[in-house]
């Protein structure tokens, strides 16, 4: 008997080369990079302390963090049936004297004593579109995303014998909604946002993305310039993370 998994793996092979054989003359696939300078906020916690009250390390604050641009990739294949991806990574390094007394890893920083962070947020969108509503003048339709998110955060002092670390992965499901309109041939707006919520015992999160950006350009390719605003909350066993990355970005695009 033929293995399921390769049966599947062929169907959506057929499916999705079929697609792009029936829209030859059109374009089928878009590609862009959009370097981002978001502000940030970073706050983790990694401890339960004996008091059950947790001790939040906001990283901005304590290592005065500054904003930095990131690229971020993005990818799509289809027309009116769309795979999507994108990709982005932050990374922050600072150096700072501790202003106030926080514990971290279980490991406790006090006033006075130097310290270095290392902060990265690997955020990448695997999803599919469904444009149920396209024409000339724009379209309207739904997605559904996963984003998996990878957290690492480092705290050290040379009054440490080993660095204070935390590593998260939370994968996170999404839906949303996605509209773009054209103002002329060459100029269009879009918007789109997506969220999810979910709690359980042993499991808290809830993420937020919203995007709005105009496109100018050819048929084939051009430029783009939008708002992105991304809020990430987690609670995952005894770690902790309340995170955000909002602000302008441009880039430039291709079409295939």
């Amino acid at each position: 008997m033929r293995n399921p998994f390769v049966t599947g793996v062929l169907c959506l092979s057929a499916l999705v080369i079929s697609g792009v054989r029936a829209d030859a003359q059109g374009h089928v696939a878009e590609v862009g990079i959009m370097p981002w300078k978001p502000s940030p906020e970073l706050v983790l916690s990694t401890d339960t302390l004996s008091s059950f009250s947790v001790d939040e390390v906001d990283f901005v604050r304590e290592f005065g963090i500054k904003k930095k641009w990131f690229p971020e990739f993005r990818a799509a294949l289809g027309r009116n049936h769309k795979f999507r991806i994108s990709y982005v990574k932050f990374n922050y390094e600072a150096d700072a004297t501790i202003q106030r007394t926080f514990t971290f890893q279980g490991r406790t920083f006090t006033v006075g004593a130097p310290a270095t962070t290392d902060i990265e947020w690997d955020l990448w969108k695997l999803g599919y579109e469904w444009d149920f509503v396209s024409n000339d003048q724009g379209f309207f339709g739904v997605f559904t995303d996963l984003k998996i998110n990878q957290v690492t955060g480092l705290v050290d002092s040379p009054a440490l014998r080993a660095a204070a670390t935390t590593d998260v992965t939370a994968p996170v499901p999404t839906i949303g909604a996605i509209g773009r309109g054209y103002l002329s041939r060459s100029v269009s707006v879009t918007g789109e946002f997506s969220g999810f919520k979910w709690s359980n015992d042993d499991f808290d999160v809830k993420f937020f993305d919203f995007d709005i950006y105009g496109m100018i350009g050819s048929p084939s390719g051009g430029a783009q310039i939008g708002y992105r605003s991304v809020v990430a909350d987690y609670l995952v066993d005894e770690d902790a993370g309340d995170l955000k990355m909002q602000g302008m970005y441009f880039g430039g695009y291709l079409r295939f």
